[in-house]
């Protein structure tokens, strides 16, 4: 019997809460807190590998080896869904038995670009699937006071108009991060690109909709809201400190 495809989900968000709709309901624009937005910008990434790993890196006596590894084991898998629409082209081989078309990925390799530090949990996980992508390196980080992202570092290849290139970052919750990145890689050429998350607040979608309304959002999942610190809740703290052992 053929498998079944994991569950995906499409929403849309307004008001700051999610509106759930069906894989295959259509791609009419919606309102995103007052941002008109694809319906299927919008990927929650249901599962149930992805689900289980989720809820076990919430707990907070989760260690930070085991933190750190569950990320890396979610990052291959959220690779796997946002690559699932990559262009493919024919390919002649042979095989041990005879001739063949085969099938690979049509155009140059991916880039991923982690937004550092925390993004850089999903990159071994991911490059395991992608061993050929290239790898971008952005570091941000959250002024305390203001939330706003504050860069320090920016490597990437040079031909990223020619790539798409996938943005990682654990966490999207004020998108203040996000929003940089995105600004600072288009900035650079690249036109092709993909938001990749484990969690994320309706406000942070709304922002990033509002900013890049063309970037494609894939989560694990969208929680309640931010807290007075800019803190996703419930969450999983901070993805970084978890995944370092820092505080």
């Amino acid at each position: 019997m053929p498998r079944r495809a994991p569950r995906v989900r499409r929403v849309v968000v307004r008001g700051g809460r999610p509106l759930r709709r069906g894989v295959g309901s259509g791609n009419a624009p919606r309102s995103v807190a007052g941002v008109t937005m694809a319906a299927d910008r919008v990927t929650v990434v249901e599962h149930p590998l992805v689900q289980h790993k989720l809820t076990l890196m919430r707990d907070k006596e989760r260690s930070t080896q085991g933190f750190r590894r569950l990320l890396n084991e979610i990052g291959m898998l959220l690779a796997y869904e946002v690559t699932r629409d990559l262009p493919l082209e024919e390919f002649a081989i042979e095989t041990p038995i005879g001739p063949m078309e085969g099938q690979r990925i049509q155009g140059k390799k991916l880039v991923l670009a982690p937004i550092l530090r925390a993004g850089v949990g999903f990159l071994d996980g991911m490059l395991s699937l992608l061993p050929s992508a290239r790898v971008a390196h952005i570091g941000l980080y959250r002024d305390p006071d203001s939330l706003e992202a504050v860069e320090y570092y920016f490597k990437a290849p040079s031909d990223l108009a020619d790539r798409t290139v996938l943005v990682l970052d654990p966490m999207l919750a004020t998108a203040n991060s996000a929003i940089a990145a995105l600004d600072r890689l288009k900035a650079r050429g690249a036109a092709d690109l993909r938001f990749v998350c484990l969690l994320a607040a309706p406000e942070g979608l709304a922002k990033l909709a509002a900013a890049h309304p063309d970037v494609p959002v894939w989560t694990a999942s969208i929680d309640s809201h931010l807290n007075e610190h800019g803190y996703i809740v419930p969450g999983l703290g901070d993805a970084g400190d978890r995944m370092y052992g820092t505080r």
